[in-house]
């Protein structure tokens, strides 16, 4: 059986979380897409953790954690991430990298630099982690393929081709400093070395894995809003992060995925550029910051502070129609409770009409929000693990965020901890 664990919106839902409460009903949690741009946070036993490649897995023994095919595989950053949580006393994990998936090489992350660099003002507010170069290289068919690691005379040759072409771009349009075309071999040589034992046909595995009756997770990066092809186009990530694509990333039939769960956020928050309608500012953005989250709205990758907004329907309901959510979990509803009324953006007004589905980028510009304003519930819920234990007006904040959504919630997350969580 296979589940998939994805984001409604801009990303930072509070996947995590759930990601890491899931894996302990799965034998298998697979990374399918994105690489170490963004961070999942989570809170357990073992203490607090930001992790960026490693699936939320990692802190079980009883799992099998994979790097799919799809991910943008960061290999000195694996290692340095699997020894940052064995030296916080987590046992090593079981992992295994797809022989597919392809390489974020050290001039990725130069030439993402490079080119926000470049562009100034007009950037992309990218995180400098390389992915739009790499995943530009993997469709162009000149990235790296970690099956390829393994063939010496294959890698000499590709090595002396691209890099090439890379310093034709750094001498003339970046006016940086070259590539070596041995220095690159010997780091890919100690690439090789750092992820051999990892290394294996991830797709068989998970096939095999389904026919003996195992259960696997995929986990998603970011949210709809920051896929390429639905997103907030061009201010979105560079691969998909649609549940839809978790087939493809870890190579399995897409009918396999039976259940998709999506993480909404029970307000609304995105880091980096983009258009984001119902997003808020001054006073009443720095106090939901400060309230929000585990320790304050701040990026598990970047430390920068988050953009805040109310819950936005017409986003939401729209993320959850393109991940094809079978259920969703609703996150941070704690945070709300020092509000007096809950504005909820249940429309846009675009020159002068107002609608209920979310627009292409745009027309996004111009939109501005619809509010309906939900009464608070003006006490503390975490601690509380029962539905019906909920103050009255919460439970209709959720009712109505569910009508809104047409999707059932049925999860609610008051707490950042692992079991502080209310099935319905």
């Amino acid at each position: 059986m296979v589940r998939a664990i994805v984001g409604a919106n801009w990303g930072d839902e509070g996947k995590g979380k759930i990601t890491d409460m899931l894996g302990e009903q799965s034998d298998i949690i697979v990374r399918f897409q994105g690489g170490s741009n963004a961070g999942h946070t989570i809170i357990n036993d073992y203490g607090k953790f930001a992790l960026h490649l490693l699936p939320s897995g990692v802190f079980y023994d009883h799992t099998t954690c994979i790097i799919g095919n799809g991910v943008a595989l960061n290999i000195p950053y694996l290692q340095k991430e699997i020894d940052d949580i064995v030296s916080k006393g987590v046992p090593k994990p079981h992992i295994l990298v797809s022989d597919r998936a392809q390489i974020l090489m050290p001039y990725h992350i130069d030439f993402d630099a490079y080119e926000e660099e470049r562009l100034g003002g007009k950037a992309f507010g990218s995180t400098k982690s390389g992915i739009a170069p790499f995943y530009s290289d993997k469709y162009a068919k000149i990235g790296f393929q970690v099956s390829e690691l393994f063939d010496e005379d294959v890698l000499k040759e590709k090595v002396a081709r691209v890099t090439q072409q890379k310093n034709i771009m750094l001498e003339h349009m970046y006016h940086k400093p070259l590539i070596d075309p041995q220095e690159l071999l010997e780091t890919l040589h100690e690439y090789r070395d750092i992820v051999e034992p990892y290394v294996c046909d991830t797709s068989l595995y998970i096939s095999n894995a389904l026919k003996e009756g195992k259960t696997v997770l995929l986990e998603g990066q970011l949210g709809t809003l920051k896929d390429p092809d639905f997103g907030i186009y061009p201010m979105v990530t560079s691969s998909s992060t649609l549940a839809a694509y978790g087939a493809i990333g870890a190579g399995i039939p897409p009918y396999e995925i039976k259940d998709i769960i999506t993480v909404v956020k029970a307000y609304s928050s995105a880091v980096g550029a983009g258009e984001f309608v119902s997003e808020i500012f001054g006073e009443e953005a720095d106090e939901l910051r400060r309230r929000g989250g585990d320790g304050g709205e701040f990026g598990a990758t970047t430390g920068r502070p988050r953009r805040m907004g109310w819950f936005d329907a017409v986003a939401s309901r729209y993320g959850v129609r393109m991940q094809g959510a079978t259920e969703v979990a609703l996150t941070v509803l704690d945070v709300l409770g020092y509000l007096d009324e809950i504005p909820v953006c249940v429309g846009y007004e675009i020159d002068g009409e107002v609608t209920k589905d979310f627009p292409v980028t745009a027309k996004l510009k111009k939109a501005k929000p619809v509010y309906e304003t939900l009464p608070g519930w003006k006490e503390e819920i975490r601690g509380i693990t029962k539905y019906e234990d909920l103050p009255e007006n919460c439970r209709k904040y959720i009712e109505f965020i569910e009508k809104e959504l047409g999707v059932p919630i049925t999860m609610v997350s008051n707490g950042p901890g692992r079991h502080e969580i209310i099935h319905r």
